[in-house]
């Protein structure tokens, strides 16, 4: 997989790639991480990149044209399944949609800045636009490092346990029962009996007993899927 970041601050994304599972799939040559900084593409001699909306109103819009430069360079050098925008008014990202884009090959990110894209970008190169979650945040940096760390973590052989990534929370529209570790009592509070018994069966029951129950109590909207 070889994953095309295009930033305006590509130094906001150099270090959740340089350390723990994302830095050993890079490493293992699971994956491919590309900075591209945007104003590399501008012919502004003052390296501008975003301009003053057309119809007046507060905040900058990033432009079109250096955008389209960076996009269609990229494009002409191989194909990419998709070219994501990451922005507030996307589809919140969820673990089905981490899912599937692990299966794909090439990807570019667009990470938004300012008030956003000319729309033009938008509807000219986007293929699907995503959100992290009902907020804003300063740029798409952050969110993209978010999206890149959801799906590289489900590339077969990223994670030293290969069934880990299928028992984590929301791969069955349920979340994650309670676990425990050592030692056994701690302060009065103990660690349950049946993990402790080796019955799997049993084991595997009281966990998804568990994991249904807290999905009723804290997210009951996932059980509605």
């Amino acid at each position: 997989m070889r994953i095309d970041i295009i930033t305006v601050v590509p130094d906001l994304l150099k270090s959740p790639f340089e350390a723990s599972i994302l830095k050993r799939a890079i490493e293992k040559g699971m994956v491919e991480i590309h900075l591209h900084n945007l104003r590399d593409y501008t012919t502004s001699s003052y390296n501008q990149i975003d301009d003053y909306q057309y119809g007046g109103g507060a905040g900058m819009v990033m432009m079109v044209e250096p955008i389209d430069k960076c996009i269609s360079k990229l494009k002409s050098e191989r194909t990419y399944d998709e070219v994501i925008y990451l922005t507030p008014d996307g589809d919140v990202l969820n673990q089905g949609m981490a899912n599937s884009l692990s299966l794909q090959g090439n990807m570019i990110m667009l990470c938004g800045h300012y008030k956003g894209v000319d729309q033009r970008v938008r509807d000219m190169f986007i293929t699907k636009e995503i959100s992290i979650g009902d907020y804003v945040l300063s740029g798409g940096e952050l969110a993209a490092a978010v999206l890149c760390d959801s799906i590289i973590r489900l590339i077969p052989g990223v994670l030293g346990n290969e069934t880990s990534a299928l028992t984590d929370a929301f791969q069955d529209n349920l979340l994650s029962p309670p676990i425990y570790t050592r030692p056994a009592e701690y302060k009065g509070h103990e660690v349950p009996k049946i993990l402790l018994s080796g019955h799997q069966r049993k084991i595997d029951d009281w966990r998804d007993e568990k994991a249904l129950q807290r999905t009723k109590d804290r997210r009951p909207d996932l059980l509605e899927d």
